[in-house]
C-alpha cells in the first residue's frame, strides 16, 4: 500500500528518526525539547492541541509540594525544591515567586509540626532568590479570613502559566530541530527490522514514520496506549485521579496565595489568578471514566466551597462560580488506600523487547515542576542507544521569551512608550505570555491602530497570526484558553468571528504554503 502525499508531512513520511515521542503534555514535550538539544532528531505527535489535557488543568504552580513531606516524599520534594529556582531563572516572563499562608487550625496540624515542615521546605533545596518561611499575625478588622483565624505560616513558591511552559518548550524543540505535530493521532506502532513503525492520522490521511526508538508520554492513556495501540502489557500500572479548580471573583486584595487546610487531611489552594478572579482547588478522587470527558462533579464544587467558606469572611454559594476546570492526573499506582496519597513522582519505564529490538520508553506520573529533571532522566535511559547524544543543556538555558529579558515591568513600561495608546493591561499581558519574543507580535508596530482587526478584550489581529504561525494555534480555544487565558472575557459571538476569522487565515496560509 503505498503512502498518499500529506500537507506539511512530506518531509518526515517514511523518515527514520532517533525518537518518536507520543504525546504533547508537558513531559512529552519536555522529552521532545531535551533530545533535540542534544543533537537527536525527534518527531512529536499530540492527538489534540499541546497541553489541552492534564498539563492545562494543575494549579498553576512551581512548587516542592509542602504537603508531599507528611507522605515521607523527600527525594520528590527535594528536587521540586531545587527545580523552582531553575524554572524561574528558565522562564521569568511565565513563572513568577509568590507568597502562600497557611491559616493555623490547632485542632488539624499542631504549629510545632508546620514549623518543623517548614524548615525541611527551606532547607531541604537549593534556595537562592526565594524568601524563607515565617509566622504571620492577622488583624481580625483587616484580615479577609475570619475572625477567630489569628496567626498562620508563610512561605514562598511559584505561579506559573502551565499551558504556556508547554508551549515554550514546543517552540523551542522545532527551533532544535525536532518536527512536532497537532491534531495527530498514532494508531498503531510496531516493532520490525530494528525499529519502530509507527502510524498516525491526520485530518488529511494516514502516513508513516519509522524511529530508533519510541517514547510514550501520553499521560492519562499511557497505559492504554500500550495495550491498545502497541499490543503489549505495561509494566507498571497507573491509578487516574480527578483534579477540579473553580474560579470565582477574587475573594480578597491581597497578592498572596492562600493554602487552606481541611478536616480530612487535604489541603485547597486559594490563588490569586489574572489579576480579577480566586482559583480554588484542588480535589483527589479516583476516576474510572474516559479522559477525554473529566468535567467537574457537583460533590467537589460543594467541597470546595465549603473549604473557602470555613475560612473567608466572603462566602460563596455556586452561583458565584465563573467557570471550572477538572484534569486527570495518571499517577504510578503505589497501591494507597487514599488518592490524595498516591506519590507524585515519576517512573520511567524502558523496555528493550527481544535482542536487536528498539526501545520503548512509558513515562507513568510527574507533576509539572519535575518535567525537566524527568526529561533529563529519560534521555539518560536512553543514552546507551545513542552514544553520540550530546551533554545535558537545559538547566542553564532559557526558554523563549526569557533571553534577553528586562524585568516584565519594564518591558511592559517600554512596550506603552513606544506603541501610542497602548493600555498598560495589554502591554502586561503581552511581556507575561512572550516575553521578549513580543516583538513577533509588535513587529514594526507604531500605535495600538497597527495591531490589525481587533477581537475584544485585547486580543489583536497580530497576536492572532502570530499564535497560528508560530504557536501552532488552530481554533479559538486554543487561542481563549492555552495561548491565553481570554476566554474567561470572550462572548460566544465574539468567539464565533474569531473562528470564522481563523478559519479564513488558514484557508490563506494554505494557499501560499502550496503556491
Amino acid at each position: 500500500m503505498g503512502w498518499p502525499y500529506m500537507r506539511n508531512e512530506e518531509s518526515v513520511v517514511n523518515k527514520i528518526y532517533d525518537i518518536a515521542v507520543i504525546g504533547g503534555g508537558i513531559n512529552g514535550v519536555g522529552i521532545a525539547n531535551d533530545a533535540a538539544g542534544r543533537g537527536l532528531s525527534v518527531f512529536l505527535c499530540e492527538k489534540d492541541d499541546f497541553a489541552s489535557h492534564t498539563s492545562s488543568a494543575s494549579s498553576k504552580l512551581i512548587h516542592g509540594g509542602l504537603r508531599y513531606l507528611e507522605h515521607k516524599e523527600f527525594r520528590l520534594v527535594r528536587e521540586a525544591l531545587s527545580e523552582r529556582e531553575v524554572l524561574l531563572k528558565k522562564a521569568p516572563h511565565i513563572i513568577r515567586p509568590m507568597r502562600f499562608i497557611m491559616p493555623h487550625q490547632p485542632y488539624l496540624r499542631p504549629a510545632w509540626l508546620i514549623r518543623t515542615g517548614l524548615f525541611f521546605y527551606d532547607h531541604l533545596g537549593k534556595r537562592e532568590s526565594l524568601a524563607g518561611s515565617n509566622n504571620v499575625f492577622f488583624d481580625p478588622e483587616t484580615s479577609p479570613l475570619k475572625p477567630e483565624i489569628l496567626r498562620g505560616f508563610e512561605y514562598s513558591d511559584c505561579a506559573v502559566d502551565d499551558a504556556r511552559l508547554v508551549i515554550l518548550n514546543a517552540i523551542q524543540a522545532r527551533e532544535k530541530g525536532a518536527k512536532l505535530v497537532t491534531r495527530t493521532k498514532c494508531l498503531t506502532a510496531y516493532r520490525e527490522n530494528g525499529l519502530w513503525q509507527v502510524e498516525l492520522e491526520n485530518e488529511t490521511g494516514i502516513y508513516r514514520i519509522q524511529a530508533k526508538a519510541l517514547v510514550n508520554a501520553a499521560g492519562p492513556w499511557v497505559a492504554s496506549f500500550i495495550q491498545d495501540h502497541l499490543n503489549l502489557q505495561p509494566e507498571y500500572a497507573i491509578r487516574l485521579v480527578q483534579g477540579s479548580h473553580i474560579i470565582v471573583p477574587k475573594l480578597h486584595d491581597d497578592s498572596k496565595a492562600f493554602i487552606l487546610q481541611n478536616d480530612d487531611g487535604r489541603i485547597v489552594f486559594a490563588i490569586p489568578y489574572l489579576e480579577h478572579y480566586t482559583l480554588i482547588g484542588t480535589t483527589d478522587q479516583e476516576y474510572r471514566g474516559d479522559p477525554n470527558r473529566i468535567k467537574i462533579t457537583q460533590s467537589e464544587i460543594d467541597y470546595l466551597i465549603k473549604v473557602s467558606n470555613d475560612h473567608f469572611k466572603k462566602q460563596l454559594s455556586p452561583d458565584d462560580i465563573i467557570t471550572t476546570f477538572s484534569g486527570v492526573r495518571p499517577l504510578y499506582d503505589d497501591e494507597s488506600d487514599n488518592p490524595s496519597a498516591v506519590t507524585r513522582d515519576y517512573t520511567l519505564s524502558l523496555s528493550k523487547g527481544n535482542e536487536g529490538d528498539a526501545p520503548l520508553l512509558s513515562v507513568f506520573g510527574g507533576k509539572l515542576t519535575t518535567y525537566r529533571k524527568l526529561a533529563e532522566s529519560a534521555l539518560d535511559l536512553l543514552h546507551p542507544y545513542f552514544k553520540s547524544m550530546q551533554a545535558r543543556w537545559t538547566a542553564t538555558t532559557m526558554l523563549p521569551g526569557g533571553e534577553n529579558m528586562l524585568s516584565v515591568d519594564d518591558l511592559a513600561q517600554y512596550i506603552q512608550d513606544k506603541i501610542v495608546e497602548a493600555p498598560a493591561e495589554l502591554a502586561k499581558r503581552l511581556t507575561h505570555a512572550y516575553g521578549s519574543r513580543v516583538w513577533g507580535i509588535l513587529k514594526h508596530a507604531k500605535s495600538i491602530q497597527d495591531f490589525g482587526q481587533h477581537f475584544g478584550h485585547g486580543l489583536f489581529e497580530n497576536e492572532v497570526e502570530y499564535l497560528v504561525d508560530v504557536e501552532w494555534a488552530v481554533t479559538a480555544e486554543d487561542i481563549l484558553w492555552r495561548r491565553s487565558k481570554l476566554g474567561m472575557q470572550f462572548t460566544e459571538p465574539e468567539i464565533s468571528i474569531l473562528n470564522e476569522y481563523l478559519q479564513d487565515l488558514h484557508t490563506r496560509r494554505e494557499r501560499e504554503q502550496a503556491a
